[in-house]
């Protein structure tokens, strides 16, 4: 583990922060969560098109020669933290935090510039799929293979858990070249003749997962975006980056866990008084507050760490966002529960939104390695 760095929030940073906190309070409210699930594609395209365009967060971390901000993984968790609180309806983990942070990390060309300059504006969604770890993607029995056939490439197989993956009009999609253990990155527009996409059924109905199947699918050689160790490493990066940024949305669900478990106990009059002077929730809403500050400085410093990627390798990165991504899971698992239960009989209401937050710490949990699959790899590098 790199040593110990002392990280304070910057007077720009507590304008981000602040800034988009007032905004998605308002704009992402729980009543608009509630219809954005229930849509066709569980998007909330008026919030997605005032914070791509009018916003310009989607622009936040692209470089600024393809017109984005140049900012780090710093200004992007604090974006992702209040995004949490709110459970925000837009796929901005999938096109931001994932497909630009790949494409950012591979060598420019005329075609991932091109895609950069869309996700910036605001005009292009794009998506990678999950993994539960970020080194087992060409392992996994559901990898996909591509061919070479003249000038084009024949893509075969499926992928089961993509963030938006019904939706997003760009696929980035890792593959195995040539019936071998060579990696390949392909970028495919959505809807190529081959291609389906079917979006599952889940827990969580505030953020959608599809399985994206490729049957014959026929790209041109300039899909292939990277090969060999570029592909690996542009995906390792992304891998990494998001698992702190996911940690991100994680805190901020966790802190809005304990501010509406707050705000709801201090209100519930038993016994003639407000239940927030019992002892007993006293205790268990400090708990709250301390696995939530554990979260926070494991998120920051994490992403503080990735800002300064040049100062770590990519294992000691990794080792990073695994502890930033335990801490914060474990942090909102906790939370909401405890939300539920400190809420009483209204906690398991469909009217009352712990049950919100609790059915998002549970999928995402498991979203890029669980908390045990995470505390096994950081428990094998210190102790072996």
């Amino acid at each position: 583990m790199n040593a110990t760095v002392a990280f304070v929030l910057t007077p720009d940073h507590c304008m981000i922060r602040d800034s988009a906190a007032q905004f998605l309070a308002q704009a992402s409210s729980s009543a608009d969560v509630r219809r954005a699930m229930v849509s066709a594609d569980g998007i909330d395209h008026v919030l997605w098109q005032r914070i791509s365009a009018e916003l310009g967060w989607c622009a936040t971390s692209v470089p600024e020669q393809n017109g984005g901000l140049g900012l780090g993984t710093v200004e992007l968790a604090l974006l992702m933290e209040q995004m949490g609180r709110r459970l925000m309806c837009a796929p901005f983990l999938s096109t931001v935090c994932l497909a630009a942070s790949v494409l950012t990390a591979v060598v420019q060309s005329d075609i991932t510039a091109h895609y950069l300059t869309q996700i910036a504006a605001g005009d292009l969604t794009a998506s990678l799929p999950l993994g539960s770890d970020s080194a087992d993607w060409l392992t996994r029995p559901d990898c996909l293979t591509a061919v070479a056939d003249g000038s084009d490439y024949i893509l075969h197989g499926s992928v089961r858990h993509v963030p938006d993956g019904a939706s997003a009009q760009l696929l980035l999609l890792p593959v195995r070249l040539n019936g071998n253990a060579l990696p390949g990155l392909f970028a495919v527009a959505q809807g190529v003749a081959g291609m389906t996409a079917h979006a599952h059924v889940t827990l969580d109905a505030t953020r959608r997962l599809a399985e994206v199947r490729l049957d014959g699918v026929r790209v041109p050689s300039a899909a292939l975006i990277a090969v060999g160790e570029k592909a690996t490493k542009a995906i390792t990066h992304a891998t990494t980056q998001a698992m702190i940024l996911l940690a991100a949305e994680q805190l901020g669900g966790a802190q809005q866990c304990l501010d509406m478990t707050v705000d709801y106990v201090s209100q519930r009059v038993q016994f003639g008084r407000s239940i927030a002077s019992f002892q007993a929730v006293k205790h268990r809403c400090a708990d709250m507050m301390v696995k939530v500050e554990a979260a926070r400085s494991a998120v920051y410093g994490a992403a503080h760490a990735m800002t300064n990627a040049r100062r770590l390798s990519d294992a000691q990165l990794l080792l990073e966002a695994a502890c930033a991504k335990t801490f914060a899971s474990d942090a909102f698992f906790f939370c909401a529960q405890e939300a539920i239960q400190l809420h009483g009989g209204a906690g398991f209401t469909w009217e009352y939104d712990p049950h919100l937050y609790f059915k998002r710490a549970q999928a995402g949990s498991h979203w890029l390695g669980h908390p045990d699959q995470l505390r096994e790899r950081v428990a094998a590098v210190l102790l072996d």
